[in-house]
């Protein structure tokens, strides 16, 4: 192990990324320990406590609603999880999410353009699979393949970060080698539905892709208008699995939900005797 002092590199502000080695959630805007450090210049600039005794009147009196030295809750699950697992235990820990990373980039290389790989073609503990090309090539978007994996039974990975329109897997130390090529074998599936597409096999307006994830309404209905089959909808797998999930939606108007406070909470009306939401 290297030991650093962020305090040396001679920036601003620092996010010190807890989350990997020690086994705790982001910190910064979430639930999590990972401290922001900042320099003196920065430091009359940072928030307080309201609880915290000692207040100090160069800050401008800034308050946040967090517990001052991040949620204590968390710590002892770092603790612990330091303490059974030992340095040997981190190293391999560390080791093993390098390698699974790794393996998925091996396994998808062919079909997907692998971003940010070493000399030797190795990637680190994330792998970065690049999806720009496709808007253009076909009308499709990385959130339409992130859809299509809930079909697959799969929460996408993170998309559009740090480089936007692809999809960035941290398979992590905790994946075991059959739910990696799991998720292999859906990726490489999805690669055969994109050169359908590219191969005008279904139109760029309605294919698998662009209409996913596919719901239970979706599918009971006697009047099926689509060009593929309900079972390549529905249960694309070439191999059995007994593990399926079912998305209770389908698509949203994900840009209208960040910019619009959306109240669902529902009452009753007396008078009228009717259920009405507020908007």
């Amino acid at each position: 192990m290297v030991c650093v002092r962020p305090g040396d590199y001679g920036v601003d502000v620092c996010h010190l990324n807890l989350h990997k080695t020690f086994c705790i959630p982001h910190g910064g805007g979430g639930p999590g320990v990972g401290p922001i450090a900042v320099s003196n210049k920065l430091k009359p600039f940072l928030p307080i406590h309201s609880l915290s005794k000692k207040v100090n009147t160069d800050n401008l009196d800034y308050s946040v609603s967090s517990a001052k030295f991040g949620s204590a809750s968390i710590l002892p699950i770092s603790w612990m999880y330091i303490k059974m697992i030992g340095y040997e235990g981190l190293r391999k820990a560390s080791s093993h999410a390098i390698l699974s990373a790794n393996y998925i980039a091996f396994s998808l290389k062919d079909k997907f353009k692998i971003l940010y790989k070493g000399e030797n073609g190795f990637v680190a503990h994330e792998c970065i699979l690049d999806f720009r090309n496709l808007k253009q090539k076909i009308g499709l978007s990385v959130n339409d393949i992130a859809k299509r994996l809930i079909d697959y039974s799969f929460h996408a990975p993170t998309i559009s970060w740090p480089v936007a329109e692809t999809i960035m897997i941290e398979p992590t130390e905790s994946e075991s080698l059959k739910e990696i090529d799991r998720f292999c074998s859906a990726m490489l599936s999805i690669a055969n539905e994109i050169l359908e597409i590219e191969n005008n096999v279904f139109p760029r307006d309605n294919n698998v892709i662009i209409n996913a994830p596919h719901t239970l309404n979706h599918l009971i209905i006697r009047e099926w208008d689509k060009p593929y089959t309900k079972a390549k909808a529905a249960y694309p797998y070439k191999i059995k699995t007994n593990l399926k999930f079912w998305s209770p939606v389908s698509r949203i108007n994900n840009a209208y939900g960040d910019k619009n406070l959306i109240c669902s909470c529902s009452f009753q009306d007396d008078d009228l005797n009717e259920e009405k939401k507020c908007a």
